[in-house]
């Protein structure tokens, strides 16, 4: 957005990083904690709602749509969360308020998501039938609840670490690495807990008719997780103050129509940011295939099962689905010490745009790769037996694959937003609304996925390769467009 075009946003979002000194970096790490308790459930999420959603009876090909709760709400919440916030008075300050509301309704969510099969079977469901669509019901209920409360948590954390940075770019951009570090542990923790097949034993009273073993896993991960980011949550807010802001004189009577002004950034927004949404947008065009079927890639291309099969297929389908967790525990960890370096690595190599160029093309290899890695578990599946599983080299690629791709989504978690933040700064326009038009170019592709994922895969006879193959020619398009069009 150009200075002198932003109108009212302008005067109405007198962002303190004008006006203030940076804060001390001790302080923006606590903030950026809150993303450990916040990705510890999106962990839960990409790992093991897939499945899940699976075992209710809900067919592979559909479960795409399930996804749709959360780029609907990101392309609703975000935005609103992000206007609001920038014009919020409450005495406990713009960010904070609407972060304690977000973590409050991630627990909500958690139970809701844990105790799906229970409170199906409360209302109807048999045991013994499928698809079980009460509990289906209640799982779609808690898992919007749970997107809308992340997108609430998101937006206003990552402002506030813009607010704290008080426009100061290299301290933006560490803030943001950090925001993406502690992204990391909370994955390494999600992941680790997905993948542990006997963390029921912690909770015995997760297990009942309804809810069988997996179940109870999933269950006592979500209530780790609502510890976790409650704890971190309380600590940070009462830690960090965030100051109260106040309208200037003269200002305070102006009010711009929300709608007017979201559309109004998109009128006035000067080439930089158009093309970091270009290229943040074929990013995740890459990243929501993997993403979202990852683990179901593992348990069915990789491991050969069926969540709908057989008891063996059953069980394979399972084994690929927690050495899937792994993987992307192993993924986290590389993501983490990633995410440390970027900044670094950034000046390295000549600015961030061209570390974002090269990235995309480690993620558009890596995504290819997939396609030799399935292949060769066909192979050795059909000359084997169909239940032999994969061979000790099948399995160490596949893991290999998911540690290679922490490399580029550490930078996809840190290097877009710290730049939609510098250049939301430089233009005077509110950081909640800017983040929150970044987080359209995130959600659409998202939506784009989970409509059109499950019928797309179903064309080329069904599975995760189709999807794959798709993101793979679009991470490499990011990187040709990042490396020649970002300034």
């Amino acid at each position: 957005m150009g200075p002198g075009q932003v109108e009212t946003a302008a005067k109405d979002v007198a962002s303190p990083a004008h006006i203030n000194e940076p804060s001390p970096l001790r302080k923006m790490i606590s903030v950026a904690s809150i993303a450990a308790g916040v990705q510890f459930g999106w962990a839960l999420q990409l790992s093991l709602l897939t499945p899940y959603v699976q075992l209710l009876g809900i067919p592979h090909k559909w479960s795409s749509l399930i996804w749709l709760c959360g780029p609907i709400s990101g392309m609703l919440v975000q935005p609103t969360v992000g206007y609001y916030s920038d014009r919020c008075t409450s005495r406990f300050g713009r960010r904070r308020p609407f972060i304690a509301v977000g973590a409050v309704l991630v627990a909500v969510a958690g139970i809701l998501i844990g105790y799906a099969a229970d409170l199906g079977q409360m209302a109807g469901d048999k045991l013994d039938q499928t698809p079980k669509t009460r509990a289906i019901w209640f799982f779609a209920l808690g898992f919007w609840i749970l997107d809308v409360a992340n997108n609430t948590l998101q937006g206003p954390c990552r402002a506030f670490l813009a607010d704290l940075a008080a426009g100061d770019a290299k301290k933006t951009r560490t803030a943001n690495a950090f925001f993406s570090f502690f992204m990391a542990v909370g994955n390494v923790l999600g992941y680790a807990a997905g993948s542990y097949t006997n963390l029921h034993k912690m909770f015995p009273f997760t297990m009942t008719k309804a809810c069988d073993i997996y179940c109870a896993n999933l269950k006592s991960c979500f209530f780790i997780s609502i510890i976790l980011l409650l704890a971190l949550t309380v600590i940070s807010l009462c830690y960090v103050k965030d100051k109260q802001w106040s309208p200037e004189r003269g200002d305070a009577d102006v009010k711009t129509p929300f709608l007017k002004e979201v559309f109004g950034a998109f009128k006035v927004m000067e080439r930089p940011m158009w093309m970091l949404l270009i290229v943040t947008a074929l990013n995740w065009i890459a990243w929501f295939p993997f993403l979202l079927f990852d683990t179901d890639w593992m348990g069915r291309e990789v491991y050969g099962g069926d969540s709908a099969g057989d008891d063996k297929l059953k069980k394979l389908y399972n084994q690929g689905v927690h050495v899937g967790a792994l993987g992307l525990m192993i993924n986290a960890i590389v993501l983490g010490f990633m995410s440390l370096g970027v900044e670094w690595i950034s000046r390295m190599m000549g600015g961030a745009k061209r570390l974002w160029g090269v990235v995309n093309f480690i993620l558009a290899v890596c995504l290819a790769m997939t396609v030799l890695v399935t292949k060769l578990a066909e192979a050795h599946r059909k000359s084997v037996g169909a239940y032999a599983g994969p061979t000790e080299g099948v399995r160490a690629g596949a893991l290999t694959l998911f540690a290679l791709l922490g490399i580029p989504l550490a930078v996809t978690f840190s290097i877009p937003f710290a730049l939609a933040s510098i250049i939301s700064s430089n233009s005077g326009a509110g950081q909640g609304l800017s983040l929150g038009v970044l987080n359209l170019a995130i959600v659409i592709p998202q939506m784009v996925v989970s409509l059109g994922g499950g019928p797309f895969d179903a064309l080329f006879g069904g599975g995760n390769l189709p999807g794959f193959v798709v993101g793979a020619i679009a991470a490499a398009i990011s990187g040709v467009v990042a490396l020649t069009v970002l300034p």
